[in-house]
Parts: C-alpha cells; sequence; structure tokens
C-alpha cells in the first residue's frame, strides 16, 4: 500500500500519490480542489489507471501524519518543513 509492489503499481502506491499531492500545492485549496487538482494532472499525464477517493485520502493521511501537508484557513498547505 504505502509502497509500490506486485500488486500495486508504482503510479498508485501511497507515497507516489502523496507526492503528486504535493505538487498539487504549489497554491491552498480545499481538499476537493486539490484533489480535482490531483485528477486533471494525472490526466495530462496519461496515467494508466484512476484512483479514488479513498485512495487520495489516505494518502493526505500519510502527508498530515508526517507534516508534509497542513490545513489553515479551512485550506490544505504545504507543512511548513516541505518546500
Amino acid at each position: 500500500m504505502l509502497l509500490p509492489s506486485k500488486a500495486i503499481p508504482s503510479d498508485q502506491a501511497m507515497i507516489a500519490v502523496g507526492a503528486q499531492i504535493l505538487m498539487q500545492l504549489d497554491r491552498p485549496g480545499s481538499v476537493s480542489a486539490v484533489w480535482q487538482r490531483l485528477i486533471d494532472w494525472r490526466q495530462d499525464k496519461s496515467m494508466p489507471s484512476a484512483i479514488p477517493f479513498w485512495w487520495f485520502a489516505l494518502s493526505l493521511d500519510l502527508l498530515y501524519a508526517t507534516g508534509a501537508v497542513a490545513i489553515r484557513d479551512g485550506e490544505l498547505t504545504r507543512g511548513r518543513h516541505v518546500s
């Protein structure tokens, strides 16, 4: 789940989805806005498979637990340790 394996492609591993989420946080946004940015970005990059919202949410939880993202004024932002 966290890392790629035989069953989980590298573009769907939580660590990869987390990195993709961080790339969408060049500006703050609501959870739904960041979700839409991620979906659009993945389509632009012709990713072979879609991810469900719950997988996005789990990846977001991972980022929050490690301090990579924060919530400020109701919007997601990069954590203070991520540049």
